[in-house]
């Protein structure tokens, strides 16, 4: 299994060195992306939490999300947008899909949209995963923080 914290190490330093405020909006990884953030060095000073809209509601009411599917690239992007807003976050990323272990919304299980928004711009990655419920999670946490990495990275480059 893939390990979350060696993308945090350098989420953590191009924070630290560019001034990001980061955060996610979680649905399918449940919290898992906020807890390797969490573990960064440093957090404390440019981590501004998670928000874990697992149910559809929280996504429509909270995050902003246009009502209607929600395993979706526009859902992606509008929850990444939200938690911008919510959390006072200038890099954030988020996720939805289908975990398993059946389909959902006419998606596969490991189907998984990954958005980031960096300081205004914004990118989704669609992402087709494999193996139980708990391996798509580990996956996809892993994968999103890449991601962010990834953007954070175009942002200061």
């Amino acid at each position: 299994m893939s390990d979350p914290t060696a993308p945090v190490r350098d989420i953590a330093q191009l924070a630290r060195q560019h001034g990001f405020r980061i955060g996610a909006a979680e649905s399918l990884t449940g919290g898992t992306i906020s807890s390797a953030l969490a573990q960064g060095e440093g957090a404390a000073d440019w981590y501004h939490g998670t928000v874990v809209s697992y149910h559809e509601k929280v996504k429509f009411d909270l995050l902003g999300v246009t009502p209607g599917p929600v395993i979706t690239e526009r859902c992606a992007i509008e929850m990444a947008q939200g938690a911008t807003r919510v959390l006072e976050a200038d890099a954030v990323v988020s996720t939805t899909g289908a975990g398993g272990p059946d389909e959902e919304e006419g998606h596969p299980p490991g189907t998984v949209y990954v958005g980031v928004m960096v300081r205004g711009e914004v990118t989704c990655s669609k992402l087709e995963l494999g193996g139980d419920p708990e391996e798509i999670v580990q996956e996809a946490t892993q994968r999103s923080l890449e991601l962010l990495l990834e953007q954070l990275r175009a942002a200061t480059g």
